[in-house]
């Protein structure tokens, strides 16, 4: 019994059942314990893919994911994926091997300060000089991931520590969370009282509402209280896409009917949500006659981008549950005149800025595409990568469990939709998971289809393929004067063939009447399957709120923006040239 042998003893008592990873020199002596273990170790083709993977597995379950490399380039591997979930608060443990500590210092081999390179992407660092502090390490690492909000903790395990004798190590026990505090009294009575004096009261829920495990407490105070709700990216989910109440995605490219009404509310509800700046447009102008009742666990964020009027600090299903009977009980009492007639306003501006899917013409429009597909399979996990395709999924899709949305929302990471949708598949081997991603994104971790294929793992994918780096070139066409610099990807490979090398079925549709039987045979055909979709280069993602603007301030050619869009974009005196052409 070594320490190699006695850390993945300790992972199965953490529950820990599927772990990512790639074996190299100085985490061997673990990969030797693994060996014959119970433990399912997924053998990925590239480190960020480990760390992707694991982020996907946490990200749909809500456990600790757990990746391992072994050190220096193995570990600064991880560093993408490390920073991706501390962003978007995944719980997550990075386990990566380090030379002997009698070499650490001395720059040798594979060695590199993955404790200090870590420390500002992770809730805790742990560095293990001793076998002796194992059991400590291991059980404070899963204690600080899943504890209050969740995040990746990082373990760095030299070589000699691995094998340093550990018979005399009891066996693993795992920490208690710790507890989360309730808000006090007087923050319920300070929020019940603005919501029951509010004429045009709005709730605003984040990412916060399904990482406190508070989804049936949040739609339940919706259905009390009947005030109109926006969601973030992160938020999706979190109340049906269907429900009445719910007014869509706000911010940056969100619906025109949830950013207007922020615009207009008298008090913005927030729960769970943290004022990011895409979903706020310009700070000082986001809802502007809006007072704050702020809800979170994380003391930290409330009063942080906007002072809150009533700060209700503490476990959110607790806080809601508590809020929920009292403004229920105010729904007739107070402002019932008032009240219904926001959101009658509110939810007539909906249906008048409801998406159409009619879009002419006979190449394949992808936002039609997308709700068909959250039409056809319901119930599938969506892996998103990083793009013009993440927002029309966010926009399109038909969500109704936040934990069935994937997406790398803070650090906006491309790469991420394959492995972590591969991660996910492997924790909910029965769902159907489904991956969206771009033809810039899909190439950045492309090398997991062989990770997908080896496993037999059934992830279907839809690879939106525009020839481009789709977002930056709405950016350069709408602010830098159509100045395309370096987003031409024409050159991109047969992705068909592609996957055919990796062992994986695909298929190929640019026509819209095709779209049906595509989809179809995607989701029909047993195991892993590539939808390789061509799109129209010049689509782009409406509505859009302009950089240093107010959500009011939206852009969207089919609402009449179409002399504003034309202002921000003059014309050059190259544009009739090719500007997408390769050099010679």
């Amino acid at each position: 019994m070594n320490g190699a042998r006695w850390l993945v003893q300790a992972l199965a008592a953490e529950g820990v059942d599927v772990l990512f990873g790639y074996p190299g020199g100085t985490i061997m002596p673990f990969y030797d314990a693994l060996h014959g273990s119970d433990l399912k170790h997924i053998l990925v083709r590239h480190e960020q893919g480990a760390a992707f993977a694991a982020n996907g597995y946490a990200r749909a379950s809500g456990r600790v994911g757990v990746c391992v490399a072994t050190s220096g380039p193995g570990a600064s591997n991880l560093v993408t994926g490390i920073a991706d979930a501390m962003l978007d608060s995944v719980p997550m443990v990075a386990i990566t091997g380090q030379v002997a500590t009698s070499l650490m210092g001395t720059d040798a081999f594979q060695e590199l300060d993955v404790f200090g390179m870590t420390m500002p992407i992770v809730k805790h660092s742990f560095l293990a000089r001793s076998v002796d502090e194992l059991p400590r390490i291991v059980a404070e690492a899963f204690r600080l991931a899943r504890s209050g909000r969740p995040g990746p903790v990082l373990i760095d395990l030299p070589k000699d520590v691995q094998n340093q004798d550990a018979s005399h190590l009891a066996a693993h026990v795992p920490l208690p969370t710790d507890p989360v505090a309730s808000a006090p009294d007087a923050a319920y009575h300070e929020a019940a009282a603005l919501i029951a004096h509010a004429k045009k009261p709005l709730i605003y829920g984040g990412g916060g509402i399904a990482l406190g495990d508070a989804v049936q407490s949040f739609r339940a105070f919706v259905e009390g209280s009947q005030i109109p709700s926006v969601l973030t990216l992160k938020g999706l989910g979190a109340l049906p896409a269907e429900h009445a109440l719910n007014l869509g995605m706000l911010g940056m490219h969100g619906n025109r009917a949830a950013n207007l009404s922020v615009q207009e509310c008298d008090l913005l509800i927030v729960v769970g949500a943290r004022f990011d700046d895409r979903a706020t447009g310009k700070l000082a102008e986001f809802a502007p006659n809006a007072r704050v009742v702020h809800m979170d666990l994380d003391a930290c964020e409330i009063g942080k981008l906007r002072y809150a009027d009533a700060a209700v600090q503490g476990d959110l299903r607790r806080s809601l549950d508590a809020l929920t009977p009292p403004v229920t009980a105010q729904l007739q009492a107070r402002n019932g005149g008032a009240r219904r007639a926001w959101r009658d306003t509110c939810l007539q501006r909906k249906r008048d800025c409801a998406p159409r899917y009619d879009a002419p013409g006979e190449t394949v429009y992808a936002p039609a595409l997308l709700r068909r597909l959250s039409e056809l399979a319901p119930e599938a996990i969506v892996s998103c990568d990083v793009g013009q395709h993440q927002m029309w999924v966010a926009q399109h899709w038909q969500f109704n469990n936040p934990r069935k949305h994937l997406t790398s929302g803070a650090l906006g990471a491309m790469g991420f939709g394959v492995p972590a949708a591969l991660g996910a598949q492997l924790e909910s081997p029965d769902t159907q998971v489904i991956c969206v991603s771009g033809d810039g994104s899909f190439l950045m971790n492309v090398q997991e289809l062989a990770t997908i294929a080896r496993y037999r793992l059934p992830v279907k994918i839809v690879l939106l393929d525009n020839q481009a780096l789709g977002m930056v070139r709405q950016w350069q066409e709408l602010f830098f004067e159509r100045r395309y610099s370096e987003v031409d990807l024409s050159d991109n490979p047969d992705f068909c063939a592609l996957a055919a090398a990796f062992g994986v079925k695909a298929m190929y549709v640019d026509r819209a009447d095709s779209v049906e039987e595509a989809l179809h045979y995607m989701l029909q055909t047993p195991g892993p399957v590539l939808l390789h979709v061509a799109i129209d280069q010049a689509a782009n993602v409406w509505p859009l709120v302009p950089p240093n603007h107010n959500n009011a301030q939206m852009l969207d050619p089919e609402a009449g923006d179409a002399d504003a869009i034309t202002s921000l974009t003059p014309p050059t005196t190259t544009e009739k040239e090719d500007a997408h052409a390769i050099p010679a």
